[in-house]
Formats: C-alpha cells, structure tokens, sequence
C-alpha cells in the first residue's frame, strides 16, 4: 500500500488562491489519484491532516510500502515530520502542487526533503501521478 499524506490546507483546496493552486478542490485531487492507481493496480490510502502530530503518527504506524508526502506549510519548519521520515525505510516521494523555489524566499527551503528520495514540485496533480509512477517502476 501507498501512503499519501497531505498537510494543512490542501483540504481547502479549490478555495485558496485558484492563480497559485489551481481551480481543483480536494475531492479532485483524490479522485485522479484514485482513478490511477485503479487503473495501474495499485493500493493507496489518502491521508490528510492540519495537524503535525497527526501527520507523524501517521508516518509512524509503518504499514506501507512508499509515502508520496506533500506536507504542506510544515515543508519549511517541521522537523519533527523530517524526523519521522527518516525512521520509514521505505520509497518516499516529496510533492508540492506549486513550484515552491518560484514563490517567497522562505517557501525556498525544504527541511523534510532530505528524508525523501526525491521532490516533485510545480506540477500541480500531475505530481502526484509521477510519484506513484516512480513508485511503481521502483517495485517492478
């Protein structure tokens, strides 16, 4: 299984700036998620959650095969959430809908990347597909 974890307010999505985030909500963004994994046969659960512990408990049940994580605004400051990346000894993929070195200076820096294999940034839901892509490749 595939855990998709998505940090404080990607549930509004639809609802924040449509000129940065795109016109697509939330249910949006699961359903191509879930539309593609049906279609490539993978198993993936949707995680999201405005809370930093939340997000961490999460990470630490350990009952996946990969994380695709887009932590949100926590990307910048949370090493409590790098931390536990760091501990899952599995395929994690970092993704952020907006190209997050294009935006202000502090969005600039991920302190959770570093703990991720890689980062997909700027491609608003395709991001995600790749990530499950790479996944998927990395499994066969």
């Amino acid at each position: 299984m595939i855990l998709i974890i998505n940090g404080p307010n990607l549930n509004m999505l639809g609802k924040r700036p449509q000129e940065i985030y795109g016109s697509g909500s939330y249910q949006d963004l699961q359903r191509t998620i879930n539309e593609y994994a049906k279609n490539n046969n993978l198993e993936v659960e949707l995680f999201q959650s405005n809370s930093e512990g939340n997000i961490i408990d999460r990470i630490q049940k350990l009952n996946y095969q990969a994380i695709i994580i887009n932590p949100g605004a926590y990307t910048h400051y949370s090493y409590a959430i790098r931390d536990a990346l760091e501990i899952a000894k599995v395929p994690k993929i970092e993704v952020h809908l907006t190209n997050i070195l294009a935006r202000e200076s502090f969005r600039e820096t991920s302190v959770t990347a570093a703990s991720c294999d890689g980062i997909i940034s700027g491609l608003g839901f395709d991001g995600y597909i790749l990530a499950l892509e790479y996944i998927k490749n990395k499994r066969t």
